[in-house]
């Protein structure tokens, strides 16, 4: 059975762009520890051998942690500056996949922060990446 966003609690992401949108869409939920990002993978993620593309885990991640920052700085502008990965596990069509990050540490312009990326609780993907708050020195 195909998992439901919806009916999970799940909302689509509403501000998505151009590229988001070709290989979302990606939605969103509100929990006690902050926002969780979730994707539908699908057979146009795919790659060669029938498992979801590494690139595609890496913009889900990119976007995923680039909202929480976004929301730890209150709306301002930032760009990524580093973002590391490690593939822990392989990632199916059908499979529901899901984000949570954890602030590492703020300064007054660097957001430090990392990732871990599950499939029914089991981790596929963690990642730690900086983000540079634009304008702030």
């Amino acid at each position: 059975m195909t998992f439901d966003p919806v009916s999970a609690g799940w909302k689509q992401r509403h501000g998505q762009g151009p590229f988001t949108q070709l290989v979302g869409p990606v939605w969103a939920k509100r929990e006690a520890e902050g926002s969780a990002y979730g994707f539908l993978a699908e057979e146009r993620h795919t790659n060669s051998r029938g498992v979801v593309h590494g690139g595609m885990l890496m913009t889900f991640v990119d976007h995923g942690l680039g909202w929480i920052v976004w929301d730890l700085v209150e709306h301002r502008a930032c760009a990524t500056v580093s973002l590391n990965t490690q593939f822990v596990a392989a990632v199916k069509p059908g499979d529901w996949v899901e984000l949570r990050g954890r602030l590492v540490r703020q300064t007054r312009s660097l957001i430090f922060i990392q990732a871990t990326v599950t499939v029914a609780e089991r981790t596929v993907l963690v990642a730690d990446g900086i983000w540079k708050i634009l304008g702030a020195g």
